[in-house]
Order: C-alpha cells, then structure tokens, then sequence
C-alpha cells in the first residue's frame, strides 16, 4: 500500500527513528525505511465519510500495486541462468579476457545450449501449449529457427542491464523466444519462475539439465575455446574468493524478477565448486553441444606444459634451473604434442587434459627425479648443498631442499588455516531473504532481520577490528618478490646435484621409485589410489603443497604424476606386465 494511506501515523519506528510508515495487507503499520512491522493497525473510518467513486478508485490502485510488486516478471528458469552467465561473463571481462568470450564465444555456447535442449530456437518448444510454441514475430533474432547457430558470429550478448527497463522491452531482447502460455502456467503459486516446478520434476532422457556448477562449464569451456590465460584451478580461486558471482547470485536478479518457492532449489547454493566436478560437467556439456575440435594448443599458448611449469615454478619458489628438466620430461613423455593438448568431443577417443594438474605433476616427478622424496636421500642432499653454502662465497647459493620444505611449510600452514577460518565464518544466506510463497514473505524479511542485527551485535563484541579489504585479482598466489624476510629460491643453483656426462647432464641421485606399481583396470572410474600412509612425508607434502595452490584433492594429483611416469617409465612397466603374466602360466 502506498505511504499516503499512512500519513496520520506520527510516531518515530523503534528500530530506525525515522517517520516513514506504510500498511501491510493485514492491516498493519511497517516501516517503508527498515521494513519494521508494528502492532499498530490502521483504524477504519466511516463509510459514509467516503464517496463511492473516490473509494473505488483506491481500491482498485491498491490491487494494482499488489499484483506489481508481488507478481513481477513472467520470466522462466533458463532466463535467470542467461542473467547469471552476463554476470560471470562480465566479471571474466574485468578480470582481462578477450571481449569475444562474452560476445561471440559464449553466447553461441548457451544460444546452441538452449537449441539442443529445445527451449528456444527451435520450432517444438518446451515451453509451448502442446508442444506447439507461438513465437512472437516482433523478434526478429529468431529467423534461424532449428538452425545450429555458427560459433564466433558478430552478434552481442542480451540481457544487459541497460535493456531492463520494462517487461516489454526484455521480452524481445532475450535470446528466449516468446511462447504463448496458458493462463495456469502463468500464475505459479510454487515458483516465481513460469516453470520452476515443472523444470524440478522433469527429467527428459538426452537432455543435460542446467545448474549452478553448469553455469562455470560454460565459463571454461569459454575460456578454453579462446585459450585464455586463466586456468580452471584459477576460475574456481577466484569464485571463492568473490571475484566471479556464482554463490548467491539470485540477489542480483532485478526486483521484477520474482524468485521464491521453488526456484530457491535452482539458484541458491550453499558448497564451493570442486575441480573434479566441474571438469567432468565441462566435457558432458561439450558432448552434448556437439561441438566441433577446439583451437590447437601449440608452444605458445599459455595451457602448454611448458609455460604452465615456469608459472607454477615461480610460484612454488623453486629454482629456475628446474624448468629445462621439466621441458625434457614433456618431451619425453609426449604430452606437448598439439593433438595430445588439444580438446576434441567429437572423436571416439577423447582425450581430456586438466592442463593445470599435468603441469604441476611433472615439477613433481622432476623433484623425484632431482630429490628422490623417501625421506632419504633429500635430507642427505640438503646437509650436503648446507655444507657447500657455508664453504662457498659465490652469489649465486646452492639449493638446499630442507630450507625450502621449512619455509614452504610455515608459509603454506598459515595460508590453510586462513582459508579454513574464511570457509567457516563464511555466510551462505544472502542480505535478500529467501521465502517459499507470496504469504511468508513478511515472516521471512522480519526473520532476516532479526539475523542482521544479532550478526552486527555479535561481531562488535567478538571483532573490533575491520574487515580487511578484498586484494585484487592475481594469477599469483603467492609473490616471492615483494616478502622481502623470506627467502627466494628462484636464483638458487643445481649445480652439486646435477652431473655432467659429456654434454648431458644427470642427476646425483641415479634410484626412482613409481608412484604406482599397478594400474587399475579400464572399467574403474579412476587409474589408481592414494593413502597417505603408503608413501613418504615428504612426498605428501610435495603433493598437500601443489594441492592446495589448486585447491584438488591430493588423490588427484597423485594420479596424475602416476600417469606421467607411466609414459616416461614405459619400459619398467612392461618388463613388470611380462613378468606378471609369466607368473600365471
């Protein structure tokens, strides 16, 4: 209702001070300022104090304002993922991608997305009246019905928020075609949504359903279309920590876009996305689009191993010599090739790469190669580079491993027990409060309330001090430059540990022991298992360390560095295969 109705109430609100009051539908005063409900209710005058015609007429203006700010927006579920992939696509833009990610690249994406799924461009619907949809021929976008719309076209991404100014106006600038609907479907007592109970209880067999985690395969599927310097171990980094809207984004969603019931089950999440689950969605959505053999991953891209390794070895604070070891094992192994590195759905045997876990399991199988990691020999060769250090006056130090492993330790140490009191403290409901109909509504914004300002009271007395402020996004997790009291291993020399053989060099220590000594078989959803106990403390640091700069489970690097040394160490493993199947005969 509006204020005018009222003005004759004069008292200050109890929470806020101030003289601003409106009537709810019962009857009673709230506080237009902080939405404060009294128990104060409007006293009914006289009727023969009021005229007829003047009655009528507020009668008819209240009705009118209810159904506006209660109703909204006919919007359907697809529409408020579109909002939410604008959102990420611009946050991905501000972080420096390619503008024809947001324009050409993944628009064709959810354009072909919603084509094959047949909610839009296409002419059976979904959302049609017996499977017959009207399309409105007041958008013209729509020409190409039934046609596989061409990746990196010359066409913008809709639904900006320029373009929501009224429903008209959206209707025709969101790739979802207008569909006639019955008067039913239109009004959803369960959802906002026009379809949001409907899209809960269907599960169409050949169709991938859309989701939240979805909503980030689309986004790296993107990025690894324009081969972008952003990794997937990075996307997710950043999601966590605020600059990619992905928890909590339905309180973006513009006010007419009504979101309640239902539709709570389809926008809010309350989990941090996990590397294995995204990626595995990635190629499903990729399958399911058809999509053609994705651009070549030669040496100069940044996903090749190759440049992967130097970041990843800046950011470990291990020496740069590393990095010609770690270019040989890539040689050696055959996992730069540009057809091993490049994504193709559409072949029979797809070969995914997770570019950021290959990368940092080769520096791993590089410092076994270098160090051994079993708890032996590392130690020895680090009292032997203390004792060259102490005797030697050169600039350049020799790299002492026992030195790097403390100082990796206590840095990393802190690092986990921040993230770990972030994840706990963090607030999974937002400020907009979340209701299961039109009638809770009032009981659940006074019920937030109330868990606003306990939140500010309790902080206050638990945390005087501020909130430090958000660090810009960065590639690098950790910059060994600019922390002058630690130090940097980056120029520190491999010289007493590797041996020269003519004009090749070899390493000290001439033993290695594989990671896996048998490969599950082909049926089994993973190649080999991990338990901690099996292996040495200071390959499973080696291994927490990676893991947490990728925020993976360590079993999944481990599996990845047994991958690698089955390539590398190819011979040992037949000789153990003909061995083995000798044994049986």
């Amino acid at each position: 209702m509006e204020t005018e109705e009222a003005r004759d109430f004069n008292e200050r609100c109890t929470q806020c001070a101030t003289v601003s009051w409106g009537i709810t539908d019962e009857g009673t005063y709230y506080c237009t300022s902080c939405h404060n409900v009294t128990e104060r209710r409007k006293e009914v005058e006289s009727i023969v104090d009021f005229t007829p015609n003047t009655k009528i007429q507020a009668i008819s203006k209240g009705i009118k304002k209810k159904r506006k700010l209660e109703k909204g927006w006919e919007w359907y579920v697809c529409e408020g993922f579109q909002y939410i992939l604008y959102q990420q696509a611009e946050a991905l833009l501000s972080l420096g991608v390619c503008p024809k990610l947001k324009d050409e690249v993944l628009h064709n994406f959810w354009k072909r997305y919603l084509q094959k799924s047949k909610q839009a461009y296409c002419r059976k619907s979904v959302y049609s009246n017996e499977n017959k949809s009207a399309v409105s021929d007041s958008c013209p976008s729509l020409s190409g019905l039934d046609s596989e719309p061409e990746l990196f076209s010359s066409c913008s991404f809709p639904f900006s928020e320029s373009d929501i100014d009224s429903q008209s106006d959206v209707s025709c600038k969101l790739i979802l075609p207008n569909v006639k609907t019955t008067k039913s479907e239109r009004t959803s007592l369960c959802s906002g949504s026009v379809d949001g109970v409907e899209y809960l209880r269907k599960k169409e067999k050949g169709i991938l359903k859309m989701t939240l985690p979805m909503t980030l395969a689309f986004c790296y599927m993107s990025l690894l279309w324009q081969r972008e310097t952003i990794t997937l171990s990075d996307l997710l980094r950043f999601v966590e920590d605020g600059h990619i809207p992905y928890i909590k984004t339905y309180q973006n969603f513009p006010e007419e876009m009504k979101l309640y019931g239902q539709d709570i089950k389809i926008f809010s999440i309350e989990s941090w996305p996990v590397y294995e689950d995204i990626y595995k969605k990635m190629i499903e959505l990729a399958k399911f689009l058809d999509l053609p053999r994705f651009p070549d991953i030669t040496e100069n891209c940044f996903l090749h191993p190759n440049i992967l390794c130097m970041k990843y070895l800046m950011e470990a604070n291990l020496p740069n010599e590393m990095h010609s070891l770690t270019c040989q094992v890539t040689r050696m192994t055959g996992i730069g090739e540009v057809d091993f590195l490049t994504f193709d759905p559409i072949t029979e045997r797809r070969k995914t790469v997770k570019y950021d876990v290959q990368a940092v399991a080769i520096i791993v199988v590089v410092l076994k190669l270098l160090f051994l990691l079993n708890d032996n020999v590392e130690w020895s060769l680090s009292s032997l580079a203390k004792e060259n250090n102490e005797n030697s006056h050169e600039d350049q130090p020799y790299f002492d491993f026992r030195k790097w492993y403390q100082t990796m330790k206590k840095i990393i140490d802190e690092k986990q027990q921040k993230q770990e009191e972030f994840r706990a403290k963090y607030m999974w409901k937002s400020e907009k409060p979340l209701y299961y109909s039109s009638k809770n509504r009032p009981v659940a914004c006074k019920r937030r309330r109330m868990v606003v300002n306990l939140q500010k009271q309790f902080s206050t007395l638990v945390d005087s001090t501020p909130n430090p402020e958000k660090k810009n996004p960065s590639s690098f997790q950790l910059n060994w430059a600019e922390n002058q009291n630690i130090t940097c291993f980056h120029g520190h020399s491999l010289q007493k540990i590797l041996l020269k053989k003519g004009k090749s060099l070899t390493t000290l220590n001439s033993q290695y022991w594989l990671s896996t000594q048998k490969f599950c078989k082909s049926y089994c959803k993973h190649v080999t298992t991990y338990e901690e106990s099996n292996f040495s403390l200071s390959y499973q640091f080696v291994l927490n360390f990676f893991s947490f700069l990728l925020r993976i489970k360590a079993s999944l690097l481990h599996e990845e560095v047994s991958l690698i040394e089955k390539r590398l160490f190819y011979k040992k493993y037949e000789k153990k295969n003909k061995a083995s199947k000798l044994k049986k005969k």
